[in-house]
């Protein structure tokens, strides 16, 4: 009995927290009518899941924090064991269907360097290949792993999934390397606590690839300064790879000038003993009288403004060469996306409230008020990316994404405020077993619910049948704001087989309409030439039939085109969430 009062005087923490988490579930269900996300909001993922159910397995969850509490491996392999889980965890949605059609453009681009190569793509990008406001890097990786692998999705979801691990251990390592080795460790782990980043893992679009590049450039950068020699020519790379892998990049760039300075301060001041039981002083930051300071102080200058001059020369010569293109995409970015980010913003209590585990958004608040009272200067590296997304009023999760390794690390240094480290290690276990049960059980049965899953289905079905090209057409009705051409390449995603399409328009859109469309890029679709170029030699045995009207009215010259076929297959799932509804019908020949 005395043993049994002990035991809970010593680990009351731990109901403590079980109670928290449970409870602040339960809050954010009832408010669930605050989160006005485009995609995973509350309100639309529990019409299709059963809260009750859901706490229940969150108690489960807990459960299994409790056991992982004691799991001797995560303290002896902590960047294994984040590798590891998070590359498991983020493989449970790969079942997801493409739900943005922004997948449309990067698979499009992707396919251009598969079928015509390298030499073409570079050639061509911004010119025969419709760019929108997409940047090269993330497409040209995508095609070449089609080139080499196969056109195969799951070969992208592999990468992407393997950029999101290699992000979360990236977070550890700049946790370590600013200050130790366990704020680094619940840094990477916090990333985790993120819902919504596990629905955008397995979709074919550049925001985790841009998180990963970005988040590199900052270790390596750190490194450099730090280090100097090879990282320098490393941390360069790593720059430029970051600022082409999506416009949203270009300020958080700027954290760059930040760490410099950070560094060049630190390099001219003795290191104070210690605000948050920090590693010894790296490199070049020893000890030496004003003399060895200065020294100090003028490698880092000299270490970053290398690093600087040789991103930007990189840089440049790529601007220079498709500068045109550039300067267009600058101008749209301009004119239509920064209005048009007032118009499809989502609040920031949605954000950091509903898509972010709320303790997560409470600990970097805390770390804040903490890194202050300890004049911890190198928290403005981790703080920085945040304050532009507030200075902006950048309201749309999927252009801040890049940030969230930052804002984890944030909240690692928050709760390490806390003294009971056991309790630090159980809080941040449940924080995560959480939001994964919330991610698989409530926005992954969600995703599967929304139109789009169509075309994944009728890509598999098609791919069951004989022959080894498809017919497509597409008819839509006037209701739509997207046009439904951007399905024929998510189809083209899902099934193995060649597709033969010709971009008919079915219907009159004045340009002066399009111009404030959330989705106005689909209006200015080009068919891809391999598309055209497919053999009609004997026609089809597979025709396609892609529409946004469940009715099928079909346009004369497309049941002209169908008389001989037999309709064998319809994939009419419908939501209520998106007004873009997309329906396949599969006719075979009779």
């Amino acid at each position: 009995m005395n043993s049994d009062l002990q035991w809970f005087k010593r680990n009351n923490y731990i109901f403590l927290i079980s109670f928290l988490i449970l409870f602040t579930f339960v809050v954010l269900f009832l408010l669930r009518d605050l989160d006005d996300n485009r995609l995973t909001n509350w309100g639309w993922a529990f019409l299709y899941a059963d809260p009750a159910r859901i706490f229940l397995i969150l108690i489960f969850s807990i459960l299994s924090a409790y056991f992982l509490l004691s799991l001797p491996f995560i303290d002896k392999h902590p960047a294994l064991f984040l590798f590891g889980f998070s590359f498991a965890i983020s493989s449970l949605f790969w079942r997801e269907p493409e739900v943005i059609l922004d997948a449309s453009r990067y698979f499009t681009q992707a396919k251009h360097l598969e079928v015509y190569g390298i030499e073409k793509f570079i050639k061509e990008w911004g010119r025969d290949i419709n760019v929108w406001t997409d940047m090269p890097l993330i497409p040209f990786l995508y095609g070449l792993i089609f080139r080499l692998f196969g056109e195969s999705r799951i070969y992208i979801q592999a990468f992407t999934t393997l950029l999101f691990s290699l992000t979360v251990v990236l977070t550890y390592n700049i946790g370590k390397t600013l200050w130790k080795e366990t704020v680094g460790f619940y840094g990477g782990l916090l990333l985790l606590g993120i819902p919504y980043l596990f629905s955008q893992i397995p979709l074919m679009l550049v925001d985790v690839p841009a998180m990963f590049f970005l988040t590199l450039a900052v270790f390596a950068f750190i490194k450099a300064l730090e280090h100097g020699g090879l990282w320098v020519l490393l941390s360069s790379i790593t720059v430029f790879l970051a600022f082409y892998s999506k416009y949203s990049t270009w300020l958080m760039l700027s954290i760059l000038i930040i760490i410099f300075l950070v560094y060049l301060k630190t390099a001219l001041v003795i290191p104070p003993q210690n605000t948050l039981e920090t590693n010894p002083p790296s490199p070049p930051f020893t000890k030496g009288g004003m003399g060895g300071l200065r020294r100090q102080g003028r490698t880092v200058f000299y270490r970053g403004s290398i690093t600087i001059l040789i991103s930007g020369i990189l840089i440049g010569v790529v601007f220079w060469y498709k500068s045109d293109v550039f300067m267009s995409q600058i101008g749209l970015l301009l004119d239509y996306q920064r209005p048009g980010l007032r118009r499809w913003s989502e609040s920031f209590v949605s954000t950091f409230l509903f898509q972010i585990h709320p303790f997560i958004t409470i600990a970097a608040g805390y770390s804040v008020y903490s890194a202050i009272r300890k004049k911890d200067l190198k928290h403005l590296i981790i703080l920085w990316m945040v304050l532009l997304v507030f200075l902006f009023q950048i309201k749309r999760i999927r252009y801040i994404i890049m940030i969230f390794p930052m804002f984890s690390l944030m909240a690692s240094y928050g709760i390490m405020q806390i003294k009971n480290r056991e309790m630090v290690k159980f809080f941040a276990l449940c924080i995560v077993c959480s939001s994964i049960v919330v991610a698989v059980f409530a926005y992954l049965p969600m995703t599967e619910k929304i139109s789009l899953e169509n075309l994944r289905d009728a890509g598999k079905y098609i791919d069951s049948l004989d022959g080894g090209t498809v017919e497509v057409f597409t008819s839509q009705t006037g209701e739509s704001e997207a046009n439904i051409a951007v399905s024929v390449p998510i189809l083209d995603v899902f099934t193995s087989k060649k597709i033969n399409y010709e971009y008919v328009r079915t219907m009159p859109i004045d340009p002066q309409e399009t111009k404030t469309l959330p989705l106005r890029f689909t209006w200015e679709y080009k068919n891809p030439d391999y598309y055209s170029e497919v053999s009609k030699k004997g026609d089809s045995a597979v025709v396609a039939l892609i529409s946004d009207d469940k009715t099928l009215k079909l346009p004369a010259y497309i049941e002209s085109r169908i008389r001989d076929y037999r309709r064998v297959k319809r994939f009419t799932i419908s939501d209520e969430m998106f007004r873009f509804q997309v329906f396949v019908s599969v006719y075979s020949r009779q």
